[in-house]
This record gives C-alpha cells, sequence and structure tokens, in this order.
C-alpha cells in the first residue's frame, strides 16, 4: 500500500470521525433539550409534554384549548365560552350533566335537546336548565330542585329579606308640610265618600249622624330612617348570601342549576365566581362555575360591571 492510498484513506476517515462525534454529543444532549422543553405543572410543578392538556401527576389543566365556534382561548376544562356565549361541551347534556354521544340530539338522561330551549316566559333561548333571562326552569329536573331549594330554612328567610326590601324601596319617606297637608285631605275625602255610600246603602240616614270610619293610619319614616332601614336588610341579605355561597364543586351543570334554584327574586343580585372573580347576571354567564362563587346584593348603578352583559 502506497503512501499515497494511505493518505487518502486517513482523509477519507477524518470526515467520518468527526460525523460520529457530531452525533455522539447529539444523542447526548437529547435528552437535556427534552428536559428543557417539558412543561411544568402550574398546580403541582410536575413536568409534563408540551403538547399536554392536563397534568400527567396531579390530573388538573394546563393547557389551552379554542372556542369551536369563535376561536377564542379557553381553559381546557370551561364548558362556555364568555365571548361567543355558547356552551361548548359536545359530551356533556348542559341541562342535567349527563354524558352525551356526538350523533344524539336529545339527552338520554333528562330528554333535553342539544340546539336549546325557548323559555316560555321570556322567549330567550337558552342552553341551561333555567333561564339566563329570567330564572324561570325549564325542565323538570330543575322544577324538582327548585321546589327543593325553597323548602329550605336559609332560602325561606333569603325570601322575606328580599321581600321586606323590596317594601321598603316602595315607601315614600315623608315630605314637607305641603305634603302632609295633600295626605290629610285626601283622608277627609275618603271619609265622606265612606259616609256617602253608608247613607245610599240605607246603613245611615241624611242628617243623622255620620256613620264611624275607622281611621286610617299611614306613618311615614324619614329618608334618613328609610335608607337605615334598607342598608340593614342589605347587610341581612349579604351575609346569609355568604352562607349559601357554593363551594367547588366537580359537575359545573350541576352548579350552575343549584345557584339557580337558590335565587330570590325581589332583589337586584350578580353571581360572583370563583373562577375570575367577576360579577356575571348568573352562573349561566361563568365559563367555570364549579370553582364555586356566591350571589351578591347590587347596589345602584352597577349594571357595567356585569361581565356578561351585551
Amino acid at each position: 500500500m502506497t503512501s499515497e492510498t494511505i493518505s487518502r484513506m486517513e482523509m477519507t476517515r477524518e470526515p467520518l470521525q468527526r460525523e460520529r462525534e457530531a452525533a455522539r454529543r447529539q444523542q447526548q444532549s437529547a435528552p437535556a433539550m427534552r428536559q428543557a422543553q417539558l412543561v411544568p405543572c402550574p398546580h403541582c410543578g410536575a413536568p409534563n409534554e408540551p403538547e399536554a392538556m392536563f397534568c400527567a401527576s396531579c390530573g388538573q389543566p394546563i393547557g389551552q384549548v379554542n372556542c369551536p365556534n369563535c376561536g377564542a382561548v379557553l381553559d381546557p376544562d370551561a364548558d362556555f365560552c364568555e365571548s361567543c356565549h355558547h356552551y361548548i361541551r359536545h359530551d356533556v347534556c348542559s341541562f342535567c350533566g349527563a354524558q352525551m354521544q356526538d350523533n344524539e340530539s336529545f339527552c338520554p338522561g333528562c330528554g333535553s335537546p342539544r340546539g336549546g330551549i325557548v323559555c316560555p316566559v321570556c322567549h330567550t333561548l337558552n342552553d341551561f336548565a333555567f333561564c339566563k333571562q329570567c330564572g324561570q326552569p325549564l325542565t323538570e329536573g330543575s322544577r324538582r330542585l327548585m321546589e327543593q331549594v325553597r323548602q329550605t330554612p336559609e332560602f325561606i328567610e333569603l325570601q322575606r329579606l328580599a321581600k321586606q326590601y323590596d317594601e321598603l324601596s316602595m315607601e315614600l319617606p315623608e315630605g314637607s308640610e305641603r305634603e302632609r297637608q295633600i295626605a290629610e285631605d285626601c283622608d277627609r275625602l275618603r271619609e265622606r265618600v265612606l259616609q256617602l255610600l253608608a247613607q245610599d246603602a240605607g246603613e245611615t240616614d241624611a242628617g243623622s249622624v255620620p256613620a264611624s270610619v275607622p281611621p286610617v293610619e299611614h306613618p311615614r319614616k324619614s329618608k334618613a330612617e328609610l335608607d337605615a332601614e334598607k342598608n340593614m336588610t342589605l347587610q341581612l341579605l349579604g351575609q346569609l348570601l355568604d352562607q349559601m355561597a357554593i363551594p367547588p364543586q366537580p359537575h359545573p351543570v350541576q352548579v350552575r342549576n343549584y345557584a339557580m334554584a337558590q335565587k330570590p327574586a325581589g332583589v337586584r343580585l350578580a353571581w360572583q365566581c370563583n373562577y375570575k372573580h367577576a360579577m356575571h347576571s348568573s352562573p349561566c354567564g361563568c365559563a367555570k362555575p364549579h370553582l364555586g362563587g356566591k350571589w351578591i346584593v347590587l347596589g345602584h348603578g352597577t349594571r357595567q360591571e356585569i361581565k356578561d352583559d351585551k
């Protein structure tokens, strides 16, 4: 073998050695690169694959999905899009929480249609068992749930306080001397009318002693007294609503239904969710009601703070 041949062999061997060395370094660095690409779970810190939607260790959601209707970015455990206001789960009935197949148009559990139910009272199309507009129960299950909740001592007291606040809001405060004079004139007119009616009915004769007319008592409170009573009633309402707050639950549909069943009439409320601590007109507008929340009493001029109002 000539020296020229040996030289050519050495020149050929050097690139092969360099390629093998580069491949060896690449193999050694691959695990480190792979480890660097893993995504830590925000809940427990365990490493997960970049495409994972749920933590392999604790099972909590770690990724995001897009709304099939509008494309908005959602958490993987959200079942409602707060951007386009659509229920997005196809495998869970929005009315009762039963499992559904993609090809089923009606829930096998409650029989509700996948496309929603129109409220018979206000004609609003709803994805859930209670009307998001007027609170009317729309399914047999929601009607039974409402009856059960409204027999509890907490709801009875809640409704009493709400009615009391509604009556106080309708009551007019004591006004000026002129207003009191008008009230006295109305009382005298009332007495005269009742006397004439009694005479026409033969209960008294003309010219005889007028019939006895029961006095009308209408004690009127001052504005300060009325405001104090209303504020006290609102405070009691708020304390009771705090006690009735719904803790985190595994099923968002059940949380929505129970929260709507416990909503009292006669006072303006908003649903404050634990998900973003936002105020919604109801839990029907929250993407993750299963994280819990509560009803809160709204004051004057807070409509713009309700997140899901259009």
